[in-house]
């Protein structure tokens, strides 16, 4: 590294593990697993971005129980079998130089759910019947996620002690299958989420209430999770940082929190943000390029934990900026990275960090370095016959 080293491309070391760059890929959910098993689509999809050169890969939210999947072809870590599949996708990023973090949730209430490119909309409770996995919608108290869904089941202290134990659980096996960095997804409205928002958790008991009340479960996973993930590895928190509803979840609610799992032991907190409800009278984000990034400078600097940037954040000097001006620590791509997923080394090519096609695979490297020379002779060429017209 040179003092002129763009920030995107100096590493990053978060307790024993250093990544090379800032680049992270988002979680996208991609409902290609098989009764919750990694199939080669994943390690297609997952491999290719370290063949692209981001620093770290996360993969899409995974189950740690069948119950809390989004989807029924979701990935999970709720039993044994479900390792070596994924060993698989986290020995082949590590061969490429790239680490690899596992996103465990609990979709709680909002569990079951179309993918995207059949709308999306809540399975019916027969659908959710049929399926040969066991599904049960789950959440602080009996009250829907939104128009199209079934009030959830409320937990009561022994099926809260279940989810916490699942969380456990699902981080030994992310141990097992090599993974670097464990995420817990605590947003977008999923269990953890519905416990910290008001608008969702009508408890009088020690799991509702005050903001303390509310905290409880996702600081209880987080102590647990954290004593069972080795201390050398980092582990990353997902907060929806306001959860989009009425009168719910602030920004100042998320600082408030994010102190808190920092002293659990967290060390990343990965800003999103909404998903709380699905009904007309939510308060979305509006949408526009680092639209989430003010979430991850205010975490930042008042909570005082690294961040993870992520939201329409699509080309390098706008990445670099975020992390010049002291906004965040990490940038997450997720749907430039389906676009590009070269993104980190075409970033790199233009920062000035990589003029001679380095950072890539040898395999890819060495044939574009032989191309560079041919497509400015060509350039120079087709100048001088215009000029010659």
């Amino acid at each position: 590294m040179t003092p002129h080293e763009p920030l995107l491309f100096r590493p990053l070391q978060l307790r024993d593990l250093v990544l090379k760059n800032r680049v992270v890929i988002s979680p996208m959910c991609q409902h290609a697993a098989e009764a919750g098993h990694a199939t080669p689509w994943h390690l297609v999809h997952l491999g290719k971005f370290a063949l692209g050169g981001a620093g770290l890969i996360l993969t899409e939210s995974t189950a740690v129980d069948p119950r809390g999947r989004i989807g029924t072809a979701d990935l999970g870590l709720w039993k044994d079998s479900q390792i070596e599949p994924l060993r698989a996708v986290v020995d082949f990023a590590h061969a490429n130089g790239s680490a690899m973090g596992v996103q465990l949730a609990h979709a709680g209430r909002k569990s079951g759910s179309q993918p995207l490119w059949e709308g999306g909309a809540a399975l019916s409770e027969a659908r959710l019947a049929a399926d040969p996995e066991p599904w049960q919608r789950l959440g602080p108290s009996a009250l829907a996620a939104g128009p199209g869904w079934s009030a959830p089941h409320a937990l009561d202290a022994g099926g809260i002690a279940e989810v916490v134990q699942s969380f456990v659980d699902a981080t030994r096996r992310a141990e097992a299958a090599g993974f670097d960095v464990v995420e817990l997804h605590f947003g977008h409205g999923y269990l953890v989420a519905s416990f910290l928002s008001p608008n969702a958790n009508h408890r009088a008991d020690e799991w509702g209430g005050d903001l303390a009340g509310r905290m409880r479960l996702a600081l209880e996973i987080t102590r647990r999770v954290r004593a069972e993930w080795p201390a050398g590895k980092p582990l990353f928190c997902r907060l929806s940082a306001v959860d989009g509803s009425v009168d719910g979840w602030s920004l100042d609610d998320s600082i408030v929190l994010s102190r808190e799992l920092s002293a659990c032991g967290v060390d990343v907190i990965d800003c999103s943000s909404g998903g709380l409800t699905e009904e007309r009278r939510a308060l979305p984000v509006p949408r526009g390029l680092g639209f989430q990034v003010p979430f991850s400078e205010r975490i930042r600097n008042e909570a005082r934990i690294r961040t993870q940037a992520v939201g329409m954040i699509v080309d390098a000097s706008q990445a670099e900026a975020v992390l010049a001006e002291g906004k965040a620590d990490l940038i997450a791509l997720g749907r430039e990275a389906l676009f590009d997923p070269y993104w980190a080394h075409h970033a790199a090519l233009s920062l000035g960090a990589d003029p001679g096609y380095a950072r890539w695979p040898v395999r890819h490297g060495v044939w574009l370095a032989k191309r560079a020379p041919g497509l400015a002779r060509a350039r120079q060429a087709a100048d001088a016959l215009v000029n010659h017209e």
